[in-house]
């Protein structure tokens, strides 16, 4: 483990209905602290569906979120638009440790899981 005093967070989306990675999606990242949630920045995906850019989280954040605006994207790539328009995953994490969050999307579902 290690010894940093913050958390770190990244994210990618997979479009499982084509097994191909979701460009151009926003991506939001907030934190929770003593007055509510915080957003500390914005992203959107790259061609590979990550987000690289994704801001370092404020020393002893426990809670943080996830916003995937995916609307767009779906509405894009389908003819029947956006079931879900947007995604949001809320999570604790703990000082040290890395979270990536990857988003698996299709046109009716979504699911995510914390990966390595």
């Amino acid at each position: 483990m290690s010894t940093s005093s913050t958390a770190s967070v990244s994210t990618h989306i997979l479009d499982t209905s084509i097994g191909r990675p979701a460009p151009g999606v926003p991506v939001s990242l907030s934190a929770r602290g003593g007055a509510g949630w915080t957003e500390l920045g914005t992203s959107a995906t790259d061609t590979d569906g990550r987000c690289k850019d994704l801001p370092a989280l404020p020393e002893g954040t426990t809670h943080v979120r996830l916003g995937f605006d995916t609307e767009a994207y779906l509405s894009a790539h389908r003819d029947s638009g956006a079931f879900f328009p947007e995604v949001t995953v809320t999570f604790a994490v703990v000082p040290g440790e890395h979270y990536h969050v990857p988003l698996l999307l299709n046109p009716f579902g979504y699911s995510v899981y914390r990966g390595s």
